[in-house]
């Protein structure tokens, strides 16, 4: 299969990456429960990551094909390895917060060479979105993974147990630094000699086309959307639902499978049916899903529910609203990816990874403030605000990107 060693590398990456970024909904519900934080400064742990990234992703942006794809993914996994060493012998709430400044810089070189590199292997546009809705599925599937291990090493005799699993992790992380080291990436030379300067340059030009500052706009509302109910979702589980600890997290899988279930199918029916016509519909659904099904968190009896069969019904309904958010990601990212010329792919990259870790951080704090200050009940109402500015930035998009097409033909 063409560039086989590439695509299986991008779906390692993401793979692991996706575990690793994720796991910030268990430590948020962790460092609440163990390290006695509140949730407002539990919430500062989505900007340790993702400021990190922002600012990675923005320098490293224009600079990552000089320096090499697979040197990037390298110095990547050893960085991060070195935060899950940190976060298990520091046992502490400015441990979390290094492990995830570490995740954050390694996984900004990582997306930018993720995103980068689907234009080298992709044959067409529609190729494009398939491989990554595909890629996107693993990321979720990654995510799972998380919500699955963390919960297997919660202990009620032995408080730090459940470091154990950042041993696990790290071993995993030698076993792909390995593979990756070891993998043939053939990519064609670059073209240009141009200076690193110069390639910022490039990459603060691209964010004057207005199809590329509705790209920042997106990203910015749909990661402050997702991240929100993500990262949150575990501490909603168990404060408002009134889960146990450890229920609460294995609950809010089901949130991460119908991402991946979403994305997967995303990438057969986007080849029957416009892509925004069907974003449309999700963004629609994801909103009455929250006007009509989260009112049921109210009222709820104040009783520790350790059973799976206890679980009230918003419990598995309410995370089902992934089913609806899934597509929207990466159909607009390769939609903006396949609208510009591949010599750029690394710099749009870098400006979609820059807003999505803004919007990422945003909505983590301010869904964590919502929480401390209105209720957890409450506090997931705040999603319908970028959802209706996502149904308006999704038009012109689809406007612009069809103006475009037209001009070339």
């Amino acid at each position: 299969m063409k560039n086989l060693g590439i695509k299986l590398a991008l779906f390692i990456n993401y793979f692991v990456f996706a575990a690793l970024l994720n796991s910030v909904g268990l430590l948020i519900q962790k460092s609440q429960n163990v390290y006695g934080i509140s949730e407002s400064k539990a919430s500062l742990l989505e900007p340790a990551k993702d400021l990190t990234i922002a600012l990675v992703a923005f320098l490293i942006g224009s600079f990552l094909p000089k320096l090499g794809y697979k040197k990037g993914m390298l110095i990547s996994y050893a960085v991060v390895f070195l935060g899950c060493f940190i976060m298990y012998f520091g046992n502490s709430f400015w441990s979390v917060i290094l492990l995830f400044a570490c995740t954050g810089f390694s996984f900004a070189i990582i997306k930018v060479s993720v995103m980068a590199l689907i234009g080298v292997v992709a044959d067409n546009e529609s190729d494009h979105k398939s491989f990554m809705s595909y890629i996107e599925s693993v990321f979720m599937l990654g995510i799972v993974f998380a919500y699955v291990i963390f919960p297997m090493f919660y202990s009620e005799t032995d408080p730090n147990a459940w470091l154990n699993v950042y041993l696990i992790l790290a071993g995993l992380i030698a076993v792909v630094f390995i593979f990756i080291l070891f993998s043939k990436f053939d990519l064609p030379k670059a073209e240009t000699v141009k200076s690193v300067a110069e390639d910022f340059k490039d990459m603060i030009r691209l964010m004057q086309r207005p199809l590329l500052i509705l790209f920042a706009v997106f990203a910015f509302m749909y990661v402050m959307t997702e991240q929100g109910i993500m990262s949150w979702l575990p501490t909603f589980n168990q404060k408002v639902l009134h889960l146990s600890e450890k229920l609460a997290g294995q609950m809010a899988v089901i949130l991460m499978l119908s991402i991946a279930f979403g994305r997967f199918i995303s990438g057969i029916i986007v080849k029957k049916i416009h892509w925004y016509i069907y974003l449309t519909v999700c963004l629609i659904s994801a909103a009455c899903l929250v006007i009509f099904v989260l009112p049921m968190a109210s009222d709820l009896a104040v009783t520790e529910i350790g059973n799976l069969s206890d679980v009230p019904l918003i419990g598995f309904v309410f995370p089902l609203i992934g089913l609806f958010l899934a597509p929207i990601y990466p159909l607009i990212n390769s939609t903006i990816l396949s609208a510009t010329e591949k010599q750029s792919h690394s710099s749009v990259a870098g400006i979609l990874t820059f807003f999505s870790a803004f919007g990422g951080t945003c909505g983590s704090v301010i869904i964590g403030y919502l929480f401390q200050n209105v209720g957890g009940h409450k506090a997931f109402y705040f999603s319908l605000i970028p959802m209706t500015v996502l149904i308006i930035v999704i038009y012109f998009i689809n406007k612009l990107n069809n103006k475009s097409k037209l001009d070339e033909a």
